[in-house]
């Protein structure tokens, strides 16, 4: 049965030393991913754990970008963006805290702890503070333990971007 709870993993002898979150990051590309190279330009320690997915604005972060993360098993999902206000495309980042803000509430209904999924803010000149959010964000996953997979079977019933009429990315426009 493939029910294992953090505690039972934790309990074998190294699988808590061998096993590490895999998160995926969507970094807004003017303010966030420049973040993430200030830090990495800086010599700042942060775990190796995430994987960079860059977006040309936060407001291009689909949900589903988050719900297919969870589905292909990311233990954790981050989506960093400009401080509002700050948008590079003006409105931006206004339209992704609205749609992160319902999303973070159907990741929990649908039984992800909250630990797993943010939207934060990280500016450019704030690769200190980047770090600081990744290295969090991975002490709050690892005790939870891997992302069961039986939640991401919920996420099965999702539309393939075809579906929606190739509304969520350019690449899966319908042929016509």
């Amino acid at each position: 049965m493939a029910t294992e709870t953090a505690t039972e993993v934790e309990e074998q002898p190294g699988a808590a030393e061998e096993w590490q979150p895999r998160i995926v990051g969507i970094l807004c590309y003017w303010c966030s991913y420049a973040g993430a190279d200030l830090a990495g330009s800086s010599r700042l320690n942060y775990p190796p754990n995430i994987r960079v997915v860059r977006v040309p604005c936060s407001g291009r972060a689909d949900p589903l970008f988050v719900l297919r993360a969870f589905a292909r098993g990311a233990d954790g999902v981050i989506v960093l963006g400009c401080h509002p206000g700050d948008c590079h495309y003006a409105e931006g980042n206004y339209y992704a805290r609205r749609r992160m803000s319902l999303l973070k509430r159907l990741v929990e209904y649908v039984g992800i702890p909250k630990e797993r999924f943010k939207a934060l803010w990280v500016s450019a000149s704030e690769g200190k503070e980047f770090a600081q959010v990744i290295n969090e964000m991975v002490e709050e996953i690892r005790p939870l333990g891997p992302f069961r997979p039986e939640l991401a079977e919920r996420f099965e019933a999702m539309p393939e971007c075809e579906d929606v009429g190739g509304e969520c990315c350019p690449e899966h426009e319908p042929e016509r």
